[in-house]
């Protein structure tokens, strides 16, 4: 899953229980390497963190929705 992406909830509810779980995960690991590479210096694009963390959020409202 690209951070450059961002997420459509009429898409996202298409989506299977499983395939939500799966996508949320992606996100998870993404936000969890950005973090990462924040912190060993490397440069990163401050708008990733709020474009993942959103998508996170449709993510979640849509399998709490289901």
């Amino acid at each position: 899953m690209s951070s450059e992406n961002r997420l459509k909830a009429s898409d996202l509810q298409d989506k299977s229980v499983e395939e939500l779980t799966g996508t949320l995960h992606e996100l998870r690991k993404e936000q969890f390497n950005l973090r990462m590479s924040q912190g060993s210096g490397q440069q990163v694009k401050p708008h990733l963190f709020k474009m993942v963390r959103r998508n996170i959020a449709r993510v979640k409202t849509v399998l709490s929705a289901k």
